[in-house]
This record gives C-alpha cells, structure tokens and sequence, in this order.
C-alpha cells in the first residue's frame, strides 16, 4: 500500500483495534467472574453479579458489528478516503472539473469512534451497578451509531451528486461533520 492510502485509513484502523482491546477486557471480566464463582470452569448462569457482568458484555457484543460498520463506512465515504477515490474516478470520467487539493479531514469519523468507546465503557460499568447506571451510556452510543450512520448517507450523496451533476460538496459535509462532532459531546 502507498503512503496516502495507510494514512486514509490509520485513524479508523487505531480505533478498531482500541475496541479490539475493549471487548478483551469485557471478555476477561466475564471470565474472572464467572471462575471467582465457579473455581476453573465457565458456566452461563450464577450469582446476580455475574449475570449483570455476562449481559452487559453480550450486549456490546450485540452491538459491535453494527458499530464496525458504521464507523468504516462513515470514514471511507464521509472523513476518510472517500475523496481520494472520487477525486480518480472524477478525473478519468470529467476531466475539466476541479476538485482543489489539501488533507483530508479523518477526524470526525474516528473520533465519534473513539467517543462509541468511551461510552461503551461507561455502559458496561454502569450495568454492574443499577441497570438505572447504563441507560446515559445506551442513549448516547444510540446517538454515536446515528451521526456515523448520518455521515455514511452524506458521503453516499455526496458521491452520487460528484457522478451524476458534477456537484462536490465534500468541504460542506466535511465543515457540517467536524462542526456537529463535539456536539456529541453534550448528553
């Protein structure tokens, strides 16, 4: 892979594997429960702690794909390498039309990504204490998954409006993601 392709991807792909490393952890509490418990085996049922340690981890679990695909698809169409991509199918199919140079934004899509963690983190502790604890943490990753799912149509259109009208409005979408993005901040 060339120079400009790995730096497309790296923000999303240090994200990824942050959550690699996530789910290990809920996966190692899962375990650690279940043999403080059981002694060496693994069982599915026990005390009330483990139940909340196993449910809150299966439900991450539940939810995870859904979270990889949307972040992905909200980097390579919206933030990432979306650009890069049209900018070569454009200029072999409308040569005349100019697209401008400078770097691409890869922040919003790994950052909503970065955010999805920390209150997928926030969810799963909360399971532990009162289920009460975790709803902020669901309405808020629910919220995440909708601006990524969002920025995932925009690109879409955005390519769309590039192959059929020659309209680019990457620098709007890209001004209108990085503007919403903190916004995610508030709960």
């Amino acid at each position: 892979m060339d120079q400009e392709t790995v730096g497309n991807v790296v923000l999303l792909a240090i994200v990824t594997l942050i959550s690699v490393i996530q789910n290990g952890f809920f996966a190692h509490k899962v375990e650690h429960e279940s043999k403080t418990q059981n002694g060496r085996s693994f069982q599915r049922t026990g005390t009330l702690a483990f139940e909340r340690v196993y449910t809150a981890n299966q439900n991450c679990v539940d939810a995870y794909p859904t979270f990889l695909v949307m972040l992905w698809s909200a980097g390579l169409l919206c933030s990432q390498g979306g650009r890069f991509e049209r900018r070569l199918f454009v200029e072999k199919t409308l040569p005349d039309l100019q697209l401008g140079s400078g770097k691409l934004r890869r922040v919003p899509a790994a950052f909503a990504g970065l955010m999805y963690l920390f209150v997928r983190q926030k969810y799963f502790v909360g399971y532990l204490g009162e289920r009460t604890q975790s709803t902020p943490g669901y309405i808020f990753g629910k919220r995440i998954i909708l601006f990524l799912f969002l920025m995932s149509l925009a690109g879409i259109f955005n390519y769309y409006l590039i192959l059929f009208f020659g309209s680019d409005f990457e620098n709007y979408i890209k001004t209108i993601t990085t503007t919403i993005s903190p916004l995610l901040l508030i709960p």
